[in-house]
């Protein structure tokens, strides 16, 4: 039996909408039920000239080319490259909704599209992102990785301004994040005695604590403590060298601190075929790993490819964890 994913494009003024015409399109052996707006996909598809045809889970698909759609319009209606704050309770409805399908068991994984947080604000909705929104929902702690097939980066902290960064490692952060990437690598992506390099906050790694102490005080007494549960984790590493080819081969993910320390390099190595995956979640959600390029929505330029590689990623994990179970 193929995987049930559910798919929802995002902002929709944005390339969202553009992609997801596109990717329904390709054959991914997966059955696709998007959450989002049908009106807003029909001019994405007009706007392409590539065809889509939708219907409703009630209704009876015209051909084996119809995708399901559980239609959420959007009051305003999409002007692409402008998007308008009164759609952001209908952006996060779709993907709340999906989630909530995927915990109900209705489908098996979710893939999401770029969402603009500045938008959803405006709008009136506290939002610092998807995967945030969705770790609420679902009520666990959530860990962002971002991987391609070079490398694997969590993250210790997220959309956090840099002053802030030193004061957030904890001992506690750093134990509950290390456990639920450790059992990520082995329950969905089928490693038996991952190895995590953890990089250190400082330069050089606090230089023995020469350039700051967080690596002494706080993040090498941790990773004591999860070495002693059996644990393979190698660091504080300096983040300078960590990432150099030789050093990644034995690694299996790496847990940077701070967003710009670890994902500039993941996406200097491959951009494209990115993916952001929400590690300790109760279902499986992979995200594109780009924001929702207003300046290309509308042309019909924007690459697809990591969209292609999260609804890829999303159906391999599925099959894996529904292997295991």
């Amino acid at each position: 039996m193929r995987p049930r994913l559910a798919l929802v494009p995002g902002e929709p003024a944005g390339i969202g909408p553009e992609l997801v015409v596109r990717a329904v399109q390709q054959d991914f052996d997966v059955e696709l039920v998007i959450f989002g707006d049908a009106a807003a996909l029909q001019r994405a598809a007009t706007t392409l000239s590539l065809p889509i045809e939708l219907h409703r889970a009630s209704q009876t698909p015209a051909s084996p080319r119809s995708i399901e759609i559980v239609d959420i319009p959007h009051p305003a209606e999409a002007v692409f490259g402008s998007p308008d704050p009164r759609n952001a309770a209908s952006v996060i409805e779709a993907l709340t909704r999906a989630a909530r399908a995927c915990m109900d068991g209705d489908c098996d994984g979710l893939v999401t599209g770029p969402v603009h947080k500045g938008i959803v604000n405006d709008g009136g909705i506290a939002f610092t992102g998807t995967t945030g929104l969705l770790a609420a929902q679902a009520g666990c702690d959530v860990v962002m990785m971002l991987a391609n097939d070079i490398v694997r980066v969590a993250l210790l902290t997220v959309h956090m301004p840099l002053r802030n960064v030193a004061d957030a490692i904890t001992s506690e952060l750093l134990e509950r994040t290390l456990r639920i990437v450790d059992d990520a690598l082995r329950r969905d992506f089928g490693i038996t005695n991952p190895s995590i390099a953890v990089l250190g906050l400082n330069p050089h790694a606090g230089e023995a604590g020469h350039l700051g102490r967080e690596e002494l005080d706080v993040i090498e007494p941790a990773l004591e403590r999860l070495r002693g549960e059996g644990m393979r984790l190698v660091g504080p590493l300096p983040a300078d060298t960590a990432f150099l080819p030789d050093k990644l081969r034995g690694f299996d993910a790496v847990l940077a601190m701070y967003h710009d320390q670890g994902l500039p390099v993941l996406k200097y190595s491959d951009f494209a075929n990115a993916v952001n995956i929400s590690l300790g979640l109760p279902y499986l959600r992979v995200a594109v790993d780009h924001g929702t390029a207003l300046d290309l929505a509308g042309k019909g330029v924007a690459d697809p490819s990591s969209l292609y590689a999260a609804i890829r990623t999303c159906t391999q994990l599925v099959v894996r964890r529904q292997r295991n179970v």
